[in-house]
């Protein structure tokens, strides 16, 4: 199963169907993504919650500006089927630096900035604008 695609597409609907909330099944990987989409301003927050069910499911809050999805694109980068990484010196600017890049890397999921800060490559994971 594709952990990081299943969150992008729910993330995509959900912000093209102009839903308030979506729910993804919880994982430390997803919660990464969800860190960096809160502190880039794409989304308004998220949390741990328990399903009816009893698992534990990741409550995302979409954000809008003016009736528009703050998240305008989001898509893959590197596939379970082939794995794109990067150095530090070579980590991709998305949109000239309007946009944001998900890397993987030893010290967890970061940003595209905050590995180039700590001189840090990895597996290029999602962009978003």
């Amino acid at each position: 199963m594709d952990v990081v695609g299943d969150f992008i597409t729910i993330l995509r609907n959900a912000s093209a169907a102009n839903k308030i909330v979506c729910y993804a099944q919880w994982s430390a990987v997803r919660v990464g993504i969800a860190r960096i989409l809160k502190s880039g301003g794409y989304i308004k927050d998220f949390a741990k919650e328990q399903s009816a069910g009893g698992h534990a499911v990741l409550k995302v809050l979409l954000k809008y500006v003016n009736g528009v999805p703050a998240v305008t694109e989001i898509g893959r980068i590197g596939t379970p089927g082939r794995r794109r990484y990067a150095s530090k010196e070579k980590i991709p600017s998305i949109l000239g630096g309007m946009g944001e890049c998900v890397l993987s890397t030893s010290r967890g999921i970061l940003s595209g900035k905050e590995a180039k800060q700590l001189g840090l490559g990895g597996e290029l994971m999602c962009y978003v604008l």
